[in-house]
């Protein structure tokens, strides 16, 4: 069955950098467009950017140009990396499948995130 990992979270200042990572096993990254997104305590999950099966990347408005998504095939492993952060960028970020996440025993599944706090 599916499992991802997230990783690479922690407390940085702003206008720092991080990189996430996201380990699966189960399915194979490459075959699907992937997401990144993100969920601030009281506010709803919001996507931050998707990579599809071709390499194409999009994303959110609020990360433009901070943020790159990419993938390593051979490690089954995407990542994020995160520059000029903002406080505002403060939250879980998770990664899944975009728009229908990995189901396992008949529930969506999702890892346990991993959290960035952008602070001074």
């Amino acid at each position: 069955q599916v499992q991802l990992v997230e990783s690479g979270g922690g407390l940085v200042q702003p206008g720092g950098s991080l990189r996430l990572s996201c380990a699966a096993s189960g399915t194979i990254l490459s075959i699907n467009t992937m997401a990144w997104s993100r969920q601030a305590p009281g506010k709803q999950r919001e996507l931050v950017a998707t990579i599809t099966s071709g390499g194409s990347t999009n994303y959110a408005d609020s990360v433009k140009g901070r943020f790159t998504i990419s993938r390593d095939n051979a490690k089954n492993t995407m990542y994020l990396q995160m520059d000029s952060l903002k406080p505002e960028d403060t939250a879980v970020y998770y990664c899944n499948r975009n728009l229908r996440p990995f189901r396992v025993q008949g529930r969506d599944y999702w890892g346990q995130g991993t959290q960035v706090t952008v602070s001074s």
